[in-house]
């Protein structure tokens, strides 16, 4: 759970000084979306190779190792100098970020699977809690108008510290046998799996897009100020920890496919009352129900991919969150376009839309293969 925190704890940190990088470097909404999207060609170019690999050295070790790569990348965005130096700095940053998520996601998945019993949901609560604290703490240093490049330095080195202290608490699951290890094919993913794989790209474009944009938005259209911007991911990671806290049980209750729908649901209504609220407090109660409405869907949906019998967890794993993480890639210039031509509350709506078409997408999983949505301990789940 270590990786999962200290996953967390990066990424909040970095998107917790995007709204004072775009100060500083002076970079309108469409060029700020083009430089995100260095992060999101990063992760994407990463994940296949990191599948096969998890296959190949067991995911133990690649989550050990991607942590600590992840890690140094942090202090990158802190020196660029202009939006393509940014642009560099991401595609490195991001290409840690999805071999590190491929890694510890596959982990996690073969750790369920030993444990026979829901358990997806708290490690994603574990990079959740580490939202909230690295929001908490990129607040508290943004209204000091401390520079970026110091924050994201100084926490390089205190998250080196943490990744490399909680090495030694990784449980070992043995690497996959040669067999199994087969990069993933798109001609013979199960029609399930595809499905799987476009709720992944909805609600993870839609995540990204909280973690890049909310910030922005608070400041730029809420008019709020520098250290209360990145409060908006903050209640954002808050509610999302809570609920996937309490997400197995909640799971368990209603059933993989139940609880994707809902959440889906929940967080449809959010981005609507975030996109026409005018006051920041109503602005953060949007967020609250985006975060608790996604806050199980993307564990699901790599658990569910890691279900898949014709795939090892590692393969598995990579072939939901690549096309997931395809959502990255578009996100971030796509809204950067629309407040371009438009405004920033109709960008942000965007996510309404995949939000409703990831709960529509349900269906498509269950009509494939409903036993992908259930965990050993729960037979009767659908």
């Amino acid at each position: 759970m270590t990786t999962f925190l200290v996953h967390g704890l990066i990424f909040a940190t970095w998107l917790s000084r995007v709204a004072s990088v775009k100060s500083l470097l002076r970079l309108s909404d469409g060029v700020l979306g083009l430089t995100l999207l260095g992060g999101a060609i990063g992760s994407v170019l990463a994940i296949p190779a990191s599948g096969w690999l998890v296959a190949r050295r067991g995911s133990r070790t690649m989550a050990q190792w991607t942590s600590l790569g992840f890690c140094a990348t942090l202090a990158l965005p802190g020196l660029a100098v202009n939006a393509g130096t940014l642009f560099a700095a991401l595609l490195v940053f991001g290409a840690m970020a999805g071999a590190n998520d491929v890694s510890m996601n596959a982990e996690a998945v073969a750790i369920e699977k030993m444990l026979g019993l829901r358990a997806i949901s708290r490690f994603h609560g574990m990079f959740s809690v580490g939202g909230i604290a690295g929001s908490a703490v990129g607040a508290l240093v943004a209204s000091r108008h401390i520079s970026p490049r110091v924050h994201l330095d100084a926490a390089t080195i205190v998250l080196i510290v943490i990744s490399a202290t909680g090495r030694a608490l990784m449980p070992h699951v043995p690497a996959a046998d040669s067999a199994a290890i087969a990069g993933p094919v798109f001609r013979r993913v199960p029609r399930a799996l595809i499905a799987l794989s476009a709720i992944g790209f909805c609600v993870l474009l839609s995540e990204g897009a909280i973690g890049d944009w909310s910030g922005v938005y608070l400041k730029q259209v809420i008019h709020t100020t520098d250290g209360f911007a990145p409060l908006g991911y903050a209640v954002f990671s808050a509610s999302m920890a809570v609920f996937r806290m309490t997400g197995d049980a909640i799971t368990h209750r209603l059933g993989g496919a139940l609880t994707v729908r809902l959440g889906a649901c929940i967080a449809c209504f959010g981005v609507t009352a975030m996109t026409v609220a005018s006051s920041p407090w109503l602005v953060l109660a949007g967020l609250a129900a985006v975060g608790a409405g996604f806050s199980s869907i993307v564990p699901l949906v790599f658990a569910a991919g890691g279900r898949d019998k014709s795939l090892a967890e590692g393969i598995g794993v990579a072939t939901v969150s690549g096309i997931g993480y395809l959502g990255f890639l578009v996100g971030p210039p796509a809204i950067g376009f629309i407040s371009q031509v438009s405004s920033l509350r109709w960008g942000l709506f965007l996510l309404a839309v995949l939000s409703g078409t990831a709960a529509w997408l349900v269906s498509g999983v269950s009509r494939g293969n409903a036993d992908l949505w259930r965990a050993r301990s729960a037979p009767g789940e659908s």
